[in-house]
């Protein structure tokens, strides 16, 4: 009797694991087209994005042409001695994290409140159209939107200064005053993003269950009632992921928006790292310098990263 169940203990086992193999083969022939299309990805990820970080060693070096990645001295910390002992380092710190911050902070809402009101209208035809509205900014290039911000704000051809000329008697250098230039940086930003950004948000509200509004119809809550109880609670765990990853951005305020709006006057609360990287490493061709500042840049973002994940990963909300 121990032999034939030894035996039969055998072939179960040998039923399993062709049944876990005929399995696996299975899954891979389903999902051998989803595999193919996304080798493209993995290889323009390997090729530009990770193959490239080789290049940061040149933060610790002293790099020239000549020698090359591989072969310029070694300087330790010296490129980052040079940049925290710079005056003008710690300015362009802060305004990037100036510029980012209002960016994220008041730009944020926005998509959110795009998509709420975007998804209470009924008529299909006006909800089409004011979409299409809405996303096209984000198809324009800043080269575009900076030629828009001058059409609108020059002092001598701008429409708002013509207006007010014509309203008071007088024009105002928007562009040309800190205060107001920080408040056009931003209001662009949010007039380019903020439709395209919101689609993310639509997606997220047409998984709530519509039984959801019919019952609290029932139960005589109006339409910001719904808002409040139901459709801001839903779309909690798509803001807790949106606002995770905008954070990661913090240090990241962008090249093309700054440089395109950027001018000599503004220069204090203008000058970024990502333009401060172009002029010094292109420019001036101090690579080691522009890579460790970008370095720097990049390991401040990862480590807010993983601060706003833990705290929102205590209500059981993180990214990971």
């Amino acid at each position: 009797m121990g032999s034939l169940e030894m035996e039969a203990k055998k072939d179960r086992e040998t039923r399993i694991r062709e049944r876990s193999a005929l399995g696996k083969r299975r899954r891979w022939n389903m999902n051998k087209p989803l595999l193919i299309m996304f080798l493209p990805i993995a290889v323009f990820f390997i090729l530009f994005k990770y193959v490239p970080m080789f290049g940061f060693v040149i933060a610790f070096k002293d790099y020239n042409f000549a020698d090359g990645i591989l072969h310029s001295p070694w300087v330790g910390f010296d490129n980052y001695r040079y940049l925290f002992q710079n005056p003008g380092t710690l300015g362009i710190i802060r305004n990037t994290l100036v510029l980012s911050t209002l960016s994220v902070f008041v730009g944020f809402p926005f998509p959110i409140i795009l998509a709420i009101l975007l998804n209470e209208v009924r008529r299909s035809w006006f909800k089409r159209w004011t979409q299409t509205l809405l996303y096209l900014p984000h198809f324009l290039n800043w080269v575009i939107v900076g030629g828009l911000v001058l059409m609108l704000f020059s002092i001598e051809t701008g429409f708002v200064n013509n207006m007010l000329e014509r309203l008071t008697g007088s024009t105002y250098p928007f562009l040309f005053k800190e205060g107001s230039w920080i408040s056009i940086f931003v209001a662009s930003g949010i007039w380019k993003g903020a439709g395209w950004s919101a689609i993310i948000y639509l997606a997220a509200l047409t998984s709530i269950d519509p039984s959801l509004y019919e019952a609290a119809g029932m139960d005589g809550a109006n339409k910001w009632k719904q808002i409040r109880h139901i459709t801001l609670p839903s779309l909690m765990p798509t803001v807790i992921l949106m606002f995770i990853l905008s954070i990661g951005n913090v240090m990241d305020v962008g090249f093309d928006q700054v440089y395109v709006l950027q001018n000599s006057v503004v220069i204090n609360v203008a000058e970024v790292i990502s333009t401060w990287n172009f002029k010094v490493g292109l420019g001036s061709g101090q690579f080691s310098y522009a890579t460790a500042m970008g370095l720097f840049e990049s390991l401040i973002g990862l480590t807010l990263v993983l601060i706003v994940n833990a705290i929102a990963r205590r209500s059981g909300r993180g990214l990971w």
